[in-house]
């Protein structure tokens, strides 16, 4: 039997869905700071399956089709959202919202995190955080 989780994956792996994953893959790469890391393209453009890293935790997406999973761009109501950690909340800030990134939410400081939501192109919904240390909090 293999590694569980294989060497490079965490135990648990958002697998989002997109109508134009290469378009995605750019702007989490220009906006978020995620490195691409695998990529299987389909011969319509489509992409059948990426793996893109934050700091060696890994996002995997694909283009959507029927069986798999809808953009949120098809969906009624905000369907969840992804929560990330970085180092310094208020440039990965600055990085979003120079990349593209509608922002749902400024940086504020809460509950011992200074965090800001944003919204991908297609309405994936993300946080951002940095815990504070217990003099900033």
């Amino acid at each position: 039997m293999g590694r569980n989780p294989p060497d490079g994956m965490q135990r648990i792996i958002p697998y989002l869905s997109y109508e134009d994953a290469p378009a995605a893959i750019e702007f989490l790469c220009k906006a978020f700071g995620f490195e691409e890391r695998f990529r299987y393209p389909m011969p319509d453009g489509r992409v059948g399956h990426a793996e893109l890293s934050y700091l060696g935790n890994v996002l995997m997406l694909a283009s959507t089709y029927e069986g798999f999973g809808e953009s949120p761009l098809r969906l009624p109501s905000i369907h969840g959202q992804v929560y990330c950690f970085v180092d310094d909340v208020d440039a990965h800030f600055v990085r979003a919202r120079t990349g593209g990134a509608t922002i749902a939410a400024e940086p504020k400081n809460e509950h011992g995190t200074r965090f800001y939501r944003a919204i991908d192109p297609e309405g994936h919904r993300w946080i951002f955080s940095t815990p504070l240390s217990e003099a900033d909090s």
